[in-house]
C-alpha cells in the first residue's frame, strides 16, 4: 500500500497513521509529512493532490506549531521542486486562515452588539460581565443575546438557569 499510486491506499494510509500515531506529535508530524511528499512523487494529477491533501490534513490534524512547521517544510519542498502545486496548497491555506478570521470577526461583532444593548439598558456594564463577553464563544453570545430581550437584570442574562 505505501508503493501503491492509488488515491484510496493514500486514504487508507492516512487513516492508519491517525490511529497509530494518536497522543504522539512528532511521530504524526513525520507521518504526515510522508503522506504529503508522496502525493506529490506518485503522479497523482492537481486535483487529486488537492482533494487527497485536504483529507490528509484533516485526519492528520496537527498541534498550532507543528502545523507551522509542516506548512513550512511543504513550501520549501514545494520551491526546491517547481511543484506546479503551490499556489493551491498556498490557496488552502489562505483558505483555512479566511475562516478562522471570519469566525472571529462574527465572535467579535455579536459580543459588540450584546455589550451595547446591555449597556443601553442597564448602563454601566460590570468588569466581570464585560470578561464573561470577551471570553465567550459565539453559541453563548447567541443564547445571551436572546435571554436580554426578556431580562429584567444582568443576572437574567447571564443566568444559568433557562
Amino acid at each position: 500500500m505505501e508503493q501503491s499510486n492509488n488515491p484510496f491506499a493514500m486514504v487508507t494510509l492516512a487513516h492508519l497513521h491517525a490511529k497509530k500515531t494518536q497522543h504522539r506529535t512528532e511521530d504524526r508530524y513525520h507521518a504526515k509529512w510522508n503522506l504529503i511528499r508522496k502525493l506529490y512523487q506518485n503522479g497523482f494529477n492537481r486535483q487529486q493532490v488537492i482533494d487527497l491533501f485536504r483529507f490528509i490534513d484533516w485526519v492528520l490534524h496537527l498541534p498550532e506549531e507543528a502545523d507551522k512547521r509542516l506548512w513550512k517544510k511543504i513550501a520549501d519542498f514545494e520551491e526546491r521542486k517547481k511543484m506546479p502545486y503551490i499556489s493551491s496548497v498556498e490557496r488552502f491555506g489562505q483558505q483555512i486562515g479566511e475562516g478562522i478570521g471570519e469566525k472571529r470577526g462574527i465572535q467579535i461583532g455579536e459580543a459588540t452588539i450584546l455589550m451595547r444593548q446591555l449597556q443601553h439598558r442597564f448602563g454601566t456594564v460590570p468588569d466581570w460581565a464585560n470578561e464573561k463577553i470577551a471570553k465567550a464563544e459565539p453559541p453563548s453570545l447567541e443564547e445571551w443575546s436572546l435571554r436580554f430581550v426578556n431580562a429584567q437584570s444582568l443576572d437574567d442574562v447571564f443566568s444559568d438557569k433557562v
